[in-house]
C-alpha cells in the first residue's frame, strides 16, 4: 500500500477518532492536538507523515500573538461584560418591554429587538441566554405568555449573537478567511485577489441578521392575529407609566448610541474591529460610571471572566493549528478538495455537504471548536470551486446558529433549560423553538438564493468606493516621444 493511501486512510481516522474523543468530554484543545500527534507519529513509522511539517506551528502561534484582529475578541468580551454586571442589559430589557409591553404581543417584540442590541453589544450566545432568560421570562410569565412562545422567542433572539456583528465568531471567520480566501484563488490563478477582512463579513452579516429580526417579529405578529391568548399585553402601574419616557431616553438611549458607535465606526470604515472594540470597552465602563454602578468589584470579575473566555477559546484555536497541519500533511487536503469536486450537484452539492456537517457538528461541539476544525478543510476547496468567501462565512454564521437552536441537543436549550423554572417541561422549550428554527431555516435558504444579501452591503462600503476611484482616476500623462496615431501600423 503506498504512503499516499496511508495517509488519506490516516487523515479520515483522525477524523473519526477526534469526534469520538470529543463527545467522550476530554477538554476540546488537548484532545485537537494530543489526538493529532499521536495519529502523525502512526503515519510517521509507515512513512506517510514529515514531522518537519510541524515547524509551522511554531509560526503559527507567533502569528496569532501578532494578529491585531483578533486583540478585538478580548475587547468585546470585556464590553459585555461590564454591560452585563452593571445591569446596563437589565435595565435595556425592563424598559424595553415596558416601551412595547402594554400592546398585545409587546413583550415578544421588546425580547426579539433587546436580543438584536444584546448581540451586537455581547457576541456570546450563552450570555445573552442567560441575561435574557433570568431577566425576561418572569416577566412574560407574570404577564401569561404561553412558556413554549416565552422560552422560543427568548432562545432565538438569545442566538442572534453568532450572526449580528460584532460577533466574536464573526472575527475569527473573518481573519481565518483571509488566509484560506488567499490560498484558494492561488490556487485558481488569481495572483492579484480581492483581500477579505474581518469589516467585510461584519458587513455581509448585517443584513441577513436584520432579516432575522424581522422574521421572529412577524412570528410573533402571527401569534398576535391568530392566537392572541399566548401573547397578552403586559399590565402597568400609573407610575411606571409616568416615568416610562424618561426612562427610555436614560435607559435605551446610551447603550444604543454606544452600538452604533462600535458598528458604525467598522461600517465607515474610521476604524478597525480592533479600534472599534476598544471604543465599545471605554465605553461600556464610560456608561457605568454615570449610571453609578461601577466598582473595582464589577473590573475584576469582567476582567476574570474575559480572561477564562478569551484564554479558552485561543487554547483551541492552538490545538487546531496543530491538527490542520497534521491534516494537511497526512494528504487529508487534498482527498477533501477531490471529494467535495466529486460530489454530485457541483458547488451545491459540496455546499450542501458541508453545511450538513457543521449543521450536525453543532449539536456536539462549540461554535469555535467547529468553525476551526471545518474551516481550514473545506474553505479552500469551496472558495476554488468559486464561492464567495464573504457569503460562505456568513451562511456558516447562520447554519450554526440554527444548529445551535434545533431541538435536542441545542446549545442554547441547554442554557434556557438550567435557568427556567421546574414548572416549564423540557418539551414546552422544545416546541417552542421549532417555530424559529423553520425561520432560521428560511432565512438560511434566502441569503443562499439571493447572495447579495451578504454581499452587497460589504461591495458597497469596501469595493464599489474603490472601483470608482479607479474609473474616475485622470487619464495618464502622454509619454516621452512622438505621438503615435492609434491607425498607424506598429512601427518595424
Amino acid at each position: 500500500m503506498s504512503t499516499v493511501v496511508i495517509g488519506e486512510l490516516l487523515s479520515g481516522a483522525l477524523l473519526i477518532v477526534i469526534c469520538f474523543v470529543l463527545m467522550a468530554g476530554y477538554p476540546v484543545a488537548f484532545s485537537l492536538a494530543g489526538t493529532s500527534l499521536i495519529i502523525a507519529s502512526v503515519g510517521w513509522l509507515f512513512g506517510a507523515f514529515d514531522f518537519a511539517i510541524l515547524h509551522g506551528v511554531a509560526s503559527r502561534i507567533f502569528g496569532v500573538m501578532n494578529n491585531e484582529v483578533l486583540v478585538a475578541v478580548p475587547l468585546f468580551v470585556f464590553m459585555g461584560m461590564i454591560l452585563e454586571r452593571s445591569r446596563i442589559a437589565e435595565d435595556l430589557l425592563t424598559t424595553m418591554g415596558q416601551l412595547f409591553g402594554s400592546a398585545r404581543g409587546g413583550l415578544g417584540y421588546s425580547v426579539v429587538l433587546v436580543g438584536a442590541l444584546l448581540a451586537a453589544s455581547t457576541g456570546v450566545v450563552g450570555a445573552t441566554v442567560v441575561t435574557m432568560g433570568l431577566i425576561s421570562l418572569p416577566a412574560m410569565t407574570r404577564a401569561g405568555y404561553d412558556p413554549k412562545v416565552s422560552t422560543g422567542v427568548i432562545c432565538a433572539s438569545a442566538t442572534l449573537a453568532q450572526i449580528i456583528p460584532p460577533s466574536t465568531v464573526l472575527i475569527f471567520v473573518g481573519d481565518m478567511l483571509q488566509g484560506i480566501n488567499q490560498t484558494a484563488q492561488l490556487k485558481r490563478g488569481n495572483f492579484a485577489p480581492e483581500p477579505v477582512s474581518v469589516g467585510d463579513l461584519f458587513a455581509g452579516a448585517l443584513i441577513p441578521g436584520l432579516i432575522l429580526v424581522g422574521l421572529y417579529a412577524l412570528w410573533i405578529f402571527y401569534k398576535t392575529v391568530f392566537q392572541p391568548h399566548t401573547v397578552l399585553a403586559l399590565v402597568m402601574s400609573a407610575e411606571e407609566k409616568r416615568s416610562l419616557a424618561v426612562r427610555v431616553v436614560t435607559t435605551l438611549l446610551p447603550p444604543l448610541l454606544l452600538i452604533l458607535a462600535v458598528l458604525g465606526s467598522i461600517l465607515a470604515g474610521v476604524a478597525t474591529p480592533t479600534e472599534s472594540a476598544s471604543i465599545g470597552a471605554i465605553g461600556a465602563i464610560v456608561l457605568a460610571l454615570l449610571k453609578g454602578r461601577f466598582s473595582y468589584e464589577i473590573l475584576r470579575t469582567a476582567a476574570y471572566n474575559t480572561t477564562l473566555t478569551t484564554s479558552m477559546i485561543f487554547i483551541i484555536l492552538l490545538g487546531a493549528s496543530i491538527f490542520s497541519l497534521v491534516f494537511r500533511g497526512l494528504g487529508g487536503e487534498v482527498m477533501v478538495e477531490e471529494f467535495l469536486k466529486d460530489m454530485p450537484g457541483g458547488v451545491f452539492g459540496a455546499m450542501m455537504l458541508v453545511m450538513a456537517i457543521m449543521f450536525v457538528l453543532g449539536f456536539f461541539l462549540d461554535t469555535f471548536e467547529i468553525i476551526f476544525i471545518m474551516l481550514p478543510i473545506c474553505g479552500v476547496p469551496l472558495l476554488v470551486m468559486g464561492l464567495d468567501p464573504i457569503w460562505l462565512g456568513v451562511m456558516i454564521g447562520i447554519n450554526l446558529q440554527t444548529s445551535f437552536l434545533t431541538p435536542p441537543f441545542g446549545f442554547t436549550l441547554f442554557y434556557m433549560r438550567n435557568i427556567a423554572p421546574a414548572s416549564i417541561p423540557t418539551t414546552a422549550i422544545w416546541r417552542g423553538v421549532v417555530p424559529f428554527v423553520v425561520l432560521q431555516v428560511v432565512g438560511l435558504a434566502l441569503v443562499w438564493h439571493y447572495e447579495e444579501l451578504a454581499t452587497w452591503l460589504p461591495n458597497l462600503i469596501f469595493r464599489d468606493d474603490i472601483a470608482t476611484v479607479i474609473q474616475n482616476a485622470p487619464p495618464p500623462p502622454p509619454m516621452d516621444g512622438p505621438e503615435v496615431d492609434p491607425g498607424d501600423p506598429p512601427p518595424g
